[in-house]
């Protein structure tokens, strides 16, 4: 009985032993058995094919790129905050901005910015912005962070006017002080519907991400009836981090592969104006 005993307390150290071992670490890059690795948090379309693109790029360097899916704008920060991925791919600096200011828990900073998906106005009855009825209706995207980069359009077609003095990239729908065709914005779909909105024929207009246009199989170059302007334009997509990995090994490599003239050239040939690259 004693020898019983005596054995079965060994096997049951060397189980918890190796359990103890298994379960070390955390994301890619937490754990001692993982530092080359980096797992990265990305919208499917254009993020995680760029990311896919640069996948042996990083594996020259050592460094194996685990991408992880994501379908919406919530989860890739609160998986990041969470440690269950080590960056992000998929925001742009106005919109991580409200974010932080909507959750002051979060502490994140960019590593760099990538490429710019500039946003485009779609419409299956008129031609143009100026051709919108009066009293027609708007449909765009719930998120504040956008409103800002989307009435800059209409105001530069000279269908609204926002309030003087109002940062072009902090407007909101309270700051149209002229609307001579009385349009009505209604900023209540979540992106990744707006294709569907358009193509169910909703509202007089639609606006949409070139990402969500990417996805559902439009042309975010010949299709919109009006597209945000590529100059001084704030909101190129970054690789967002938790404040300090922006100076990781694997982070450094990873903007480094993806400001490359390897990828730069890939966005621009596979994406041909829909997706403009970025080296900042």
């Amino acid at each position: 009985m004693k020898k019983w005993v005596s054995t079965f307390a060994l096997s049951s150290a060397l189980v918890l032993g190796v359990a103890a071992c298994g379960s070390s670490g955390g994301s890619g890059s937490d754990s001692s058995e993982d530092e080359k690795k980096i797992v990265v948090g990305a919208s499917n379309i254009p993020h995680a094919e760029i990311l896919e693109e640069a996948k042996p790029l990083l594996e020259e360097k050592g460094i194996e790129l685990d991408i992880k899916p994501f379908q919406d704008y919530i989860l890739p920060n609160t998986a990041l905050d969470g440690k269950e991925i080590d960056a992000n791919y998929f925001q742009h600096i106005p919109y991580l901005e409200s974010v932080l200011e909507e959750n002051p828990n979060y502490d994140f900073v960019s590593a760099g910015a990538i490429h710019i998906e500039p946003i485009g106005i779609y419409s299956k009855k008129y031609k143009s912005l100026k051709d919108l009825p009066k009293n027609g209706t708007v449909i765009m995207r719930d998120a504040v962070a956008e409103q800002g980069r989307i009435l800059s359009i209409f105001e530069k077609e000279g269908v609204i006017k926002l309030k003087e003095g109002v940062k072009k990239q902090d407007a909101t729908l309270d700051d149209i002080v002229e609307n001579p065709k009385n349009l009505t914005f209604k900023a209540d779909v979540e992106g990744g519907l707006l294709p569907q909105v358009y193509n169910n024929n909703e509202g007089d207009a639609v606006v949409i991400n070139a990402n969500y246009a990417l996805d559902a199989g439009l042309d975010p170059v010949k299709d919109p009836i009006a597209v945000e302007s590529k100059e001084n334009n704030p909101y190129a997509n970054i690789i967002t981090v938790r404040k300090g990995d922006e100076n990781k090994e694997e982070v450094k490599a990873l903007v480094e592969v993806l400001h490359s003239k390897e990828i730069q050239d890939f966005i621009e040939e596979k994406y041909k104006g829909a997706v403009l690259p970025v080296n900042e």
